[in-house]
């Protein structure tokens, strides 16, 4: 199972909470669990999105996949992620989809070349791989019962863990083969290296789409003659609008008045004990003086050792004749994440450490300082702190962790039968009077489009999918709202319309000036740039046109060059002028420029030495990464033509669907 992985090594803290999510949204994304085999022409039922060899892809792997990209992605957007998940949530699913296929086509694709994952490249790669800084902190093995306590709480065992990391080591050799031909040239890297590292230096004159716009005072009567021939733009422009009334049913006031009894608390107590098992533990402080490591020949320098065990012992004797164990770690230890902490590593359990030092830790009389530890990485000089056993956390100790949770839990199951009750009595009474009946207070709506957030109910993506769902006169329905529930009955519609030119004046004036404007701008710029080239002269030319004159500093080709911006795009045609050239219009954003360049200057050959192994490497990455795309391509192309490949359209556009509704 996982003994192969135990290795010796001091203990490093590391907060591991909530990264272990990352590497199993990685390992769902990129893999579906299960051999190959099935029914090569089976068509993929309800429930699977495609058959990938028999394999199926089901909706709930592709949902979790998708819904773990999501959340990735929202983290960004801070306040404002629930608002958006859904949208996200809709791009995610289909990358998710296409990210299954392709892997699960890549895995059949290894195993049908006969390719496989040793033990020990399983290994390697979870010591020295991406995983590494999980498991392996420090290059130190976390222990089993860590390790297996991390897989747990996200639903994997070592086995199928270790199983899912053999099959991207296959899907690894897979890509080395198709890209191992993979190569660049001399003459390549030498043309990049240039092409990324020549600076030039030019005068630019500037035209401002916004200063054009100001000298433009378009009549009503081109307006409405712009109006008039645009029309499809501004048809059915004001979106369909809804009215409800509705009865909202909010969890967080029901959760205030909620109580939890004691035996409630007890019973969630008995059934969550595990969450309350604390493992024997010692709080411990150590230096450490390192060893030597074996060399070439596997031996030890023995007299490197005898000064770092002396090195030790000195350290030893000054703590017993009172000297700060705290500032001696900070000042001699060799265990840098601990000496910053005056030696501490906090709270161990057993399973953590290297056998000489878990020992001493859980043997030393608490308080004191035992004598020289030796282990492989060199001499430990301990301290424990404090010691806990294994115990059980008691009722008490938990119960402001678990009542909270409780009050949720029923205040959300209280919020649910309220609302169905309402539902089932304005079905028969009328919303208006089953809200008066129970003392509800009963809310109309102004009309609200589908994106508006509706007074009091907040951001509610499957309220709004649920009233813009509803047919006229529809009995009251149900739908969930980011506080709870509402109870809701559509009383009306106004379709879409086409907005009359007076509604939309300053709207079409904005657009008329803007549409205007861009094309002045350009008829502009190509004046400035035909005058400047016939004078040879860009200065005179700006002048007599009234644009801005400036000069740039030496710049790169990823450089940037205030109100031009990014040197990439049109204007890099820089980079390909000579001193005393004047470019054609370029247009940068809402400004258009006219450059003249004065200097260029090419890098030397020491810079070339210097940057060209990491050249040679950046452009065979991304060889190497377009020859896998291609094979990625062709594969999968070939698979789906074979009928190797089924998708099911249906469910793919229905989780979709689903994936906007839901949002989470």
């Amino acid at each position: 199972m996982i003994r192969f992985l135990q290795t010796e090594g001091p203990v490093k803290k590391i907060v591991l909470s909530g990264l272990l999510l990352l590497i199993c949204a990685a390992m769902v994304i990129a893999f579906v669990p299960g051999g190959l085999g099935g029914d090569l022409t089976g068509t993929p039922g309800k429930g699977v999105i495609a058959k990938v060899s028999g394999e199926d892809i089901t909706v709930e792997q592709v949902r979790d996949a998708a819904r773990q990209m999501a959340q990735q992605q929202a983290a960004q957007y801070g306040q404002n992620a629930s608002m958006i998940m859904p949208f996200l949530m809709q791009q995610a699913t289909q990358r998710a989809a296409d990210n299954l296929i392709d892997r699960q086509a890549l895995l059949t694709e290894a195993q049908h070349m006969g390719l496989k994952a040793t033990p020990q490249e399983v290994k390697d790669e979870l010591q020295h791989g991406r995983y590494a800084e999980f498991f392996f902190p420090g290059g130190n093995f976390i222990g089993e019962a860590e390790y297996k306590n991390l897989l747990q709480q996200h639903n994997l065992s070592p086995e199928v863990f270790e199983s899912n990391v053999g099959k991207e080591v296959m899907i690894t050799k897979l890509q080395a083969l198709i890209t191992g031909g993979a190569s660049v040239s001399d003459a390549a890297v030498q043309q990049e290296f240039k092409k990324e590292n020549t600076k030039v230096k030019f005068d630019y004159a500037i035209i401002k789409e916004d200063d054009i716009k100001k000298g433009l005072h378009p009549t009503t009567e081109e307006l409405k003659a712009y109006y008039d021939s645009h029309q499809q733009n501004y048809k059915n422009s004001i979106p369909e609008k809804r009215k409800v009334k509705y009865v909202a049913i909010d969890t967080g006031k029901i959760k205030d008045s909620v109580q939890v009894t004691p035996d409630e608390l007890q019973a969630y107590y008995n059934q969550h004990r595990d969450q309350y098992r604390v493992a024997e533990q010692a709080k411990v402080s150590h230096i450490l003086i390192k060893m030597p490591l074996p060399g070439p020949d596997g031996k030890v320098d023995e007299k490197g050792v005898a000064d770092a065990e002396r090195r030790a012992e000195d350290l030893l004797k000054q703590l017993k004749s009172g000297a700060k164990f705290e500032d001696l770690a900070k000042k001699y230890s060799e265990d840098p994440g601990s000496a910053k902490e005056g030696g501490s590593l906090g709270w161990i359990g057993k399973g953590r450490t290297v056998p000489e030092f878990e020992k001493a830790a859980f043997s030393q009389p608490k308080g004191q300082i035992g004598d020289l530890v030796k282990s492989s990485y060199g001499f430990h000089i301990i301290r424990v702190d404090d010691r806990q056993d294994a115990h059980m956390k008691s009722l008490d100790e938990v119960k402001g962790e678990i009542e909270p949770i409780l009050r949720q839990q029923k205040a959300q199951d209280l919020a649910q039968k309220q609302a169905d009750d309402l539902l089932q009595a304005a079905k028969t009474q009328g919303l208006d009077a089953a809200a008066a009946a129970k003392n509800l207070p009963l809310v109309s709506s102004d009309f609200f489009g589908r994106r508006d957030i509706v007074p009091g109910l907040g951001p509610a993506p499957q309220f709004m999918d649920a009233v813009f769902g509803a047919a006229e006169k529809s009995p009251p329905e149900i739908a969930p709202t980011s506080q709870g529930f509402a109870v809701f009955q559509l009383l009306s519609i106004k379709p879409p319309a086409t907005p009359a030119f007076d509604e939309v004046k300053a709207k079409v004036e904005e657009q008329f000036k803007n549409e205007r404007a861009g094309v002045l701008l350009t008829q502009k710029t190509q004046e400035l740039s035909d005058r400047a080239k016939a004078a040879h002269d860009l200065k005179k030319a700006a002048k007599e046109l009234g644009a801005q004159i400036k000069t740039s500093d030496f710049v790169l080709p990823d450089g940037q060059v205030p109100e031009i911006g990014s040197m990439g795009g049109e204007v890099s045609v820089a980079f390909t002028m000579k001193p005393g050239d004047i470019s054609g219009p370029i247009r940068s954003g809402t400004n258009g420029a006219v450059i003249s360049v004065l200097e260029v200057q090419s890098p030397t050959d020491a810079d070339f030495a210097a940057k060209r192994d990491q050249i040679r490497e950046q452009l065979l990455q991304g060889k190497q990464q377009e020859l896998f795309g291609l094979f990625v391509n062709n594969l999968r192309d070939q698979m789906e033509k074979s009928g190797k490949i089924k998708i099911n359209q249906d469910e793919l556009k229905t989780l979709t669907h689903a994936g906007t509704e839901q949002g989470m």
